[in-house]
């Protein structure tokens, strides 16, 4: 084999290690901070493993467990609320005639089109005129406003991508308008709409800065616990709390691969 010929595959599989280098060096650099009691300079590996520091962040006092479970009360209720808008608003969308539909489309992604803080200082001004500053109905609402973007573009397309030659042959059958979507309609925009309920989740569980700005101190999430511990110098606990919000994200992508099909994601935008 000639030097040219050589120099492809070597070249392809630097690539690859620079690439897999970039994506898991973070990951594994966590990894080593989650099981590190001592890591001192100039080691390149700790000193001393153990999981001391897992039991510290998981005790009562440390507000693990209750950041963990307003994480998930807020990541669910702003699922709730999304979806419960997303799915009317996405089948007026993609079935009916709506007078500036692109328009329309558009408008749900001005929050995504400017920079989250401003965004963020001036919904917090608002709520707090509003008293919902530093409690759970505020913090829902913030984190189902980015949501809403996600949830409404995804749910469009499936229903777009749903056969109305199905539906049409339901109603010819003597089924109501309301029987159709439900038992027609629906289930064909179900993976779709599963899909966009999990973006939506995954939003909210790493929603930092409207959290910060609307719901701390009162509430706390584990992307704040991760925050404080980072800036305290408590890079075990960070790690530890870090992994954590990995293991929904990991799962769920893998879920959304299974159910977000071509001919859905092909309607996205249309």
């Amino acid at each position: 084999m000639t030097p040219s010929r050589l120099l492809t595959p070597l070249g392809l599989g630097l690539l690859l290690g620079l690439i897999a280098f970039i994506v898991f060096g973070p990951l594994l650099n966590l990894a080593l901070w989650a099981f590190a009691e001592q890591w001192f300079y100039p080691h390149t590996l700790p000193t001393v493993w153990g999981f001391d520091f897992w039991a510290r962040v998981f005790r009562p006092r440390a507000g693990a467990w209750s950041s963990l479970t307003n994480t998930l009360i807020v990541a669910l209720s702003a699922v709730a609320l999304s979806m419960a808008l997303a799915v009317p608003a996405g089948y007026a969308l993609a079935r009916l005639p709506l007078p500036g539909r692109h328009a329309i489309m558009l408008l749900f992604l001005l929050p995504q089109a400017f920079p989250n803080l401003p965004i963020f200082v001036n919904i917090a001004a608002i709520f707090h005129q509003l008293g919902l500053t530093g409690t759970l109905i505020g913090v829902v609402l913030v984190h189902a406003l980015p949501g809403l973007v996600y949830a409404v573009w995804i749910a469009t397309a499936a229903f777009a991508a749903a056969d109305r030659n199905l539906e049409e042959a339901a109603r010819n059958l003597g089924a109501t308008p309301l029987r159709t979507f439900v038992d027609v309609t629906l289930p064909q925009a179900l993976p779709g709409l599963l899909a966009a309920a999990i973006f939506v989740f995954l939003d909210s569980v790493d929603e930092f800065t409207g959290t910060f700005f609307v719901g701390a101190p009162e509430i706390t999430t584990l992307p704040l616990l991760m925050f404080n511990a980072s800036m305290g110098g408590n890079y075990q606990v960070a790690a530890i709390t870090s992994l954590i919000l990995l293991i929904p994200s990991i799962g769920f992508m893998l879920v959304i691969e299974r159910f977000l099909k071509a001919d859905v994601l092909s309607r996205i935008g249309r």
